[in-house]
């Protein structure tokens, strides 16, 4: 019964049409969770080796197929030996995006900025200088390298925590990627710019800096004066009370749910081979 169901369904173009939306939402689901990742960079090598596994196949060079085949082979072993954090991740988040329940799942870009507003007000009446960084399309894996790594969510106590004087990660800037706080303590390249203001210190600099290199968005809270300031693309943001700071976070960080989730699967594809190369960067204390 079982032989002449696949043989009867196995003759429709509609199992033809759902194999290949099949194979297609695999490999969509692969590169938009490697993205700003580490594993996009072996994704790429893993493409450029099944192109060239097909040309030699195609073209009839048969070690170099041979050879490919058994790079191809043992080259799975070796990946989920080498990638296992990575992987784990990936079916977690994979997990929580399937299953969730999106009714009561508050917007991540709003919990964000709730979570930036308490903890940057709190350090603002209390002077505690602060510098936070959130990821956009540019990676910031060069400056997250340079930090502690903590992969932890996002919460105004743990922000607040970080930067109190004299603890062991204070001192630098905290990056937070895809809503989660991806490393403290980070050194951000310092702006040579001489049109800054001399009264602004380093953590002013250092934020400036990154806006010139990338398109993230850098929150200062100082340390002398307690005033927020925010920069985006190299433009200073300076003295933000409660209702410009909310704007702005709305402006730079609010995310749509629903837009986001129907993203360009064609934007992703270009994302996959033209990935930007970080610009080397300095320093940043103050």
């Amino acid at each position: 019964m079982f032989s002449w169901l696949n043989h009867f369904l196995g003759n429709q173009p509609i199992v033809s049409v759902l194999d290949i939306v099949i194979v297609w939402a695999v490999i969509y689901t692969l590169i938009k969770y490697a993205r700003k990742t580490r594993t996009m960079n072996l994704l790429q090598g893993i493409a450029l080796i099944l192109v060239a596994k097909f040309l030699s196949q195609t073209i009839g060079l048969q070690t170099v197929d041979w050879l490919l085949g058994q790079v191809i082979s043992w080259g799975v072993v070796a990946l989920i030996i080498l990638f296992q954090p990575e992987l784990r991740k990936a079916l977690e988040n994979l997990g929580r995006s399937l299953f969730r329940n999106r009714q009561s799942q508050r917007n991540a870009s709003e919990q964000l900025i709730d979570d930036l507003e308490k903890s940057l007000l709190y350090m603002s009446k209390r002077k505690i200088g602060a510098l936070i960084s959130i990821e956009n399309e540019d990676p910031l894996l060069e400056y997250i390298s340079t930090g502690i790594d903590l992969d932890s969510d996002v919460s105004s106590q743990l922000l607040i925590n970080i930067f109190i004087p004299n603890t062991p990660l204070h001192d630098g800037a905290v990056i937070i990627s895809d809503y989660r706080i991806a490393a403290a303590s980070c050194y951000l390249p310092l702006s040579e710019s001489r049109t800054i203001p001399k009264e602004l210190g380093t953590r002013h600099r250092a934020a400036i800096g990154l806006g010139e290199v990338t398109d993230a968005l850098t929150l200062i809270v100082s340390e002398e004066t307690g005033a927020i300031s925010i920069v985006k693309n190299d433009f200073l943001h300076r003295d933000l009370d409660l209702e410009e700071l909310h704007q702005l976070l709305l402006q730079y960080l609010y995310t749509d749910t629903d837009e986001e989730d129907q993203s360009s699967f064609i934007k992703i594809i270009k994302d996959f081979w033209n990935e930007k190369t970080p610009k080397q960067g300095g320093d940043s204390n103050e």
